[in-house]
């Protein structure tokens, strides 16, 4: 578990960031999210409409890679700017309770074909969590290009066991937050 009451300075993230990667996955079922979901997670699957056309694909591939995913307001990413490719690790950083939290996660694989393009991500020891999360835009047969998130979690650590509740209303928060961001970057 990695928080500060501050937000962290880029040598502090560096310097975890470099630990961290060393780090392998929370959880066995690595790469799950492709397919069916495994038992013994709460299991979340969300869509949003994005628009019509290969103009809202090509907007939608752009924001997803810039990771406007996040909502800005109060998640932030580490570092701002990663490539979406396998291996990456990511910083997933949150403002709760008067501490920021840093989460770590390491892009799993990739998508990138005509019409569907994202990736997936899994924790990594030292997240409030564990599991898998995708995040891809797909443009359907009739044209219609759609945001989707897909995600299996259980709790991580102790405390994350003891505020559950409080846990799955911060992934509801930010499913929402992130859907509304994506929408808004199609406009």
């Amino acid at each position: 578990m990695y928080a500060w009451p501050f937000f962290p300075n880029d040598e502090q993230l560096s310097d975890l960031s470099a630990r961290l990667n060393l780090l392998p996955h929370s959880y066995p079922e690595v790469g799950q999210s492709q397919q069916d979901f495994p038992a013994g997670y709460d299991h979340d699957r969300n869509k949003v409409y994005l628009g019509e056309g290969e103009l809202a694909f090509e907007k939608a591939k752009t924001a997803l890679s810039q990771w406007q995913i996040f909502p800005s307001s109060w998640t932030k990413l580490y570092p701002a700017q990663a490539p979406i490719q396998k291996g990456q690790l990511v910083l997933v950083l949150f403002r709760l309770l008067g501490f920021w939290w840093a989460n770590p996660c390491r892009i799993i694989y990739t998508v990138d074909e005509p019409r569907r393009f994202g990736f997936g991500y899994g924790t990594v020891q030292g997240h409030v969590e564990k599991g898998e999360e995708y995040f891809g835009v797909y443009q359907d047969a009739a044209g219609k290009v759609w945001y989707e998130i897909n995600a299996y979690s259980k709790p991580g650590i102790w405390l994350t066991q003891l505020t559950y509740p409080l846990a799955r209303r911060f992934q509801r928060r930010f499913i929402k937050g992130s859907k509304a961001g994506m929408v808004a970057a199609i406009g």
